[in-house]
């Protein structure tokens, strides 16, 4: 898995209508292949009397899985203009299930990929776009009287701070990439003249949005 990708925030629905067929795209975020398979049951049984429930789903791990399904529109119409919306937008670890009702009337395989790929983005956009970066959890204190000087340090640098908490010193709790902590250790050690604990904790995936604010 990178250290960094791009994926939905949460589930939604998008809603096209063609030539009197509709098409209702479901977007949810997943972390493995059996949450995508059981999101795509979840759907089928929930719509058992659709003409078409098309599904794609691309999932990056310690491999790459990328899978879809036709669902019985012709080879090459449905599922794989799904996947390859997945891909212009860059996003990872989701599954789309395209649901349609037949309208009575032929689309014509442009009519098709158009109708799934659109339905498909309107969904991805609707489910929210967000970065998920790993980071590490870093607790720093110090004195009262240094607080401006790191907490401003903090900002200027475009750290993320998840708390702070005041109490006899106090403690900022930062998410820090890999590749930054070393930078941050030496720059705190040189503001506080080694006046301070920098303690690294865990591991894991923040949500970041577009504008790079953390969302809880």
């Amino acid at each position: 898995m990178d250290s960094q990708y791009k994926t939905v925030l949460k589930f939604a629905i998008a809603e096209l209508e063609e030539k009197k067929s509709r098409f209702i795209a479901s977007v949810m975020p997943v972390s493995s292949e059996e949450k995508a398979l059981s999101f795509i049951n979840e759907i089928k049984t929930k719509n058992w009397d659709a003409t078409h429930n098309v599904y794609s789903y691309y999932i990056e791990g310690s491999n790459i899985v990328q899978r879809f399904s036709d669902d019985g529109e012709p080879s090459g119409t449905a599922g794989l203009p799904i996947l390859e919306v997945i891909k212009r937008m860059e996003v990872r670890n989701l599954v789309v299930v395209v649901t349609r009702h037949f309208g009575g009337t032929l689309l014509g395989a442009a009519g098709l990929i158009r109708a799934y790929g659109k339905s498909a983005s309107l969904a991805i956009e609707e489910g929210g776009i967000v970065t998920k970066k790993l980071c590490t959890e870093v607790s720093i204190v110090i004195e009262y009287d240094l607080f401006g000087k790191i907490k401003n340090m903090l900002i200027s640098k475009d750290y993320i701070i998840k708390d702070i908490i005041y109490e006899q010193d106090v403690e900022i709790i930062v998410f820090v990439e890999e590749k930054q902590l070393g930078s941050l250790v030496k720059t705190i050690n040189e503001i506080t003249n080694t006046r301070s604990i920098v303690e690294p904790g865990n591991k894991s995936y923040i949500t970041l949005d577009a504008q790079g604010k953390l969302i809880v």
